[in-house]
């Protein structure tokens, strides 16, 4: 009687759709696969796909990996077949919340050199798919007094407002500023705007004694520093 019991309760002998979470409470998250633990965000499957089955096909079409599937919009992910709104939903929600709990690991009180601020941002910048703009404001002691996106621009480039940069330097009290871009295609050599743009900022800061300390373009390949390669 104790055998037939534990055969009709064994993992193998629920619903497709419920196998991922028993396995979690059996096994632990560690044993799950990424198409499992995707299939418990999912909850149920589509037709005569189970929740795994939509998860496969789901990273499938993100190249089988966890940081393009991050990057994927409610628009894109509802393309595949079985994906309505809220199930892309519960995707985006919890790729954002893995990101912002790996964001949380990484936070800076002082910078020491290009490589603290690059992986900083690398963090921050790594799923956008557009070209954005950040400031990082520091007071005398290198001490981060704040972080924001100052523009938006397309796919291939962004414009920064000098104007928009100092005066919230003025309202912080920041005395030194750190340029920050992110290029999504994943080339880190500046361009000769990242250039002119870095000269216009540096010169404009002189004038009201902030120092531009460093301009750094980020990438998933790695990151490019102004700074140390003698350029500011």
């Amino acid at each position: 009687m104790e055998s037939s019991h534990k055969s009709s309760t064994g993992i193998k002998n629920w619903a497709p759709d419920d196998r991922p979470r028993e396995k979690l409470l059996a096994k632990g998250k560690e044993a799950l696969s990424d198409s499992e633990l995707l299939a418990i965000l999912l909850h149920t499957g589509s037709g005569e796909k189970t929740a795994v089955d939509l998860a496969k096909e789901i990273l499938a079409e993100s190249g089988n990996n966890l940081i393009e599937l991050g990057k994927k919009s409610v628009e894109s992910l509802t393309k595949i077949k079985g994906i309505g709104r809220a199930k892309a939903i519960s995707i985006i929600a919890a790729m954002e919340l893995g990101r912002r709990r790996n964001e949380s690991t990484l936070d800076l009180k002082i910078i020491k050199d290009s490589r603290d601020i690059a992986i900083f941002l690398r963090n921050r910048l790594k799923d956008l798919s557009k070209e954005v703009f950040v400031v990082v404001f520091l007071n005398a002691r290198h001490n981060i007094l704040n972080h924001e996106i100052i523009s938006t621009g397309g796919f291939t480039n962004t414009l920064a407002d000098l104007r928009v940069i100092f005066n919230r330097a003025l309202e912080l009290k920041a005395v030194k500023l750190i340029l920050c871009h992110n290029h999504p295609s994943g080339n880190l050599k500046p361009s000769r705007q990242d250039e002119l743009l870095t000269e216009r900022i540096t010169q404009a800061g002189k004038i009201l004694d902030i120092e531009i300390i460093d301009h750094i373009i980020v990438s998933e390949d790695g990151y490019y520093s102004f700074a140390d390669e003698g350029k500011i």
